[in-house]
């Protein structure tokens, strides 16, 4: 069985997250730079990895409203949608961050020496929640 990629969409990187073949759970991969080579990247993850589908994340606000990192995300989704030859889905982020910085704090990591791992950390959050949600648990 493929895998599924997840992405913590930002600015300067994106956290990356890969669940195992049988899609119960999610481990993370080092962030890439958000640059003019990403969706390249991005394409060399899927094929490393055997990825059939990948899953952004879509940060809104607590309310729910759509704030500029939800705009970023929605162009990056779209992005990646054009380029890539896997199904390409988004997914509700709110507090994956958070969730990851506690837990990274958990092991004693700091916030400034951490932020690649937060962002991978993320995307984990961000893909356990959705393959969770896909198997019902």
């Amino acid at each position: 069985m493929a895998r599924i990629l997840g992405i913590d969409p930002g600015t300067k990187r994106c956290g990356l997250a890969v669940t195992d073949s049988s899609e119960s759970m999610a481990f993370p991969r080092p962030a890439l730079s958000y640059d003019e080579r990403f969706v390249d990247h991005v394409r060399a993850v899927i094929e490393e990895e055997v990825v059939a589908e990948v899953v952004i994340g879509r940060p809104l606000s607590l309310s729910g409203n759509v704030t500029a990192s939800t705009e970023f995300a929605d162009g990056l989704f779209e992005q990646l949608a054009a380029g890539l030859a896997v199904p390409v889905a988004q997914c509700d982020e709110r507090l994956t961050t958070t969730q990851a910085q506690r837990a990274l704090h958990a092991t004693g990591a700091t916030t400034k020496g951490s932020r690649d791992r937060i962002d991978s950390a993320s995307a984990v959050v961000l893909l356990q929640h959705y393959i969770d949600a896909r198997h019902g648990r």
